[in-house]
């Protein structure tokens, strides 16, 4: 009779293996799948049987004009720009099983867990509108978890599949389950897309450097309305001290390599 083996686990790499006399440990072997991508400083070997795409914060919020960024005088056309190659990225790496995770502000309606510090980067004055308060329009509160606000923004190509993560912290590791979901995906290698370039982009790829991902920065996938300094001196960090940046074009022009 063929023994009974049931897994243990979820995400279909860090899982055990259970039968009726024992117990295994063993994670299951997945074969690497190298790609070449042409990147800065280096031409870089990605293995996207162990790499997923994150894109941050392309929220209502964000991106649309009746948003909390709109509300604060950020012009959200700008970032709207990244749409565009997000999209390309997102269809041609779920066609090579690549996952995509989309990493969004969903903070609690009570916002019990933000601290000071956070909340004033969010209302430095009485009269602007902080995370979780009400604006103009019938949106709920800024950026709280299922409002519309929060919701990724229509334009995007989303599909059921994809991994859905909500943060509260301009890093995306800190006080969520981000890393555990990673860890159960055997991913290693981030490629990093999204808002804002300078804030909780470059917040989440060094928190993920620290913990030891490869991090990729798709420099034409990401925006801010921050000055252009800004972006310059995340692409000197990144190059050296981080990881890599590509393009766009560069990822959907890859190549496969034959093991």
């Amino acid at each position: 009779m063929t023994e009974r083996s049931t897994p243990a686990g979820f995400g279909g790499r860090h899982v055990w293996s259970v039968s009726d006399d024992a117990v295994s440990l063993v994670r299951p072997v997945v074969p690497p799948c190298p790609y070449r991508v042409m990147a800065e400083p280096k031409p870089l070997v990605v293995d996207l049987a162990r790499s997923a795409l994150v894109v941050i914060d392309m929220q209502n919020d964000f991106l649309h004009d009746e948003g909390w960024f709109a509300g604060k005088g950020v012009d959200p056309a700008p970032l709207r720009a990244t749409i565009g190659p997000i999209n390309a990225l997102a269809v041609h790496l779920r066609g090579l099983d690549v996952p995509i995770v989309w990493l969004n502000w969903g903070v609690r309606e009570d916002r019990l867990n933000l601290p000071p510090g956070l909340a004033h980067s969010g209302k430095r004055w009485p009269e602007e509108r902080g995370y979780g308060e009400d604006g103009p329009f019938d949106h709920g509160g800024a950026l709280v978890r299922g409002s519309w606000g929060a919701k990724s923004y229509a334009e995007l190509d989303v599909d059921d599949a994809d991994v859905r993560i909500d943060k509260s912290r301009f890093g995306g590791f800190t006080d969520s389950d981000f890393d555990g979901v990673l860890r159960n995906l055997g991913i290693h290698t981030l490629l990093f897309a999204g808002i804002n370039i300078d804030r909780c982009v470059f917040a989440t790829l060094t928190e993920a450097s620290f913990r030891g991902y490869d991090v990729v920065l798709v420099t034409d996938a990401v925006a801010t309305p921050s000055p252009q300094a800004c972006t310059e001196a995340v692409h000197f960090l990144v190059d050296k001290l981080y990881g890599f940046r590509v393009r766009t074009n560069a990822v959907l022009g890859g190549t496969s390599i034959s093991k």
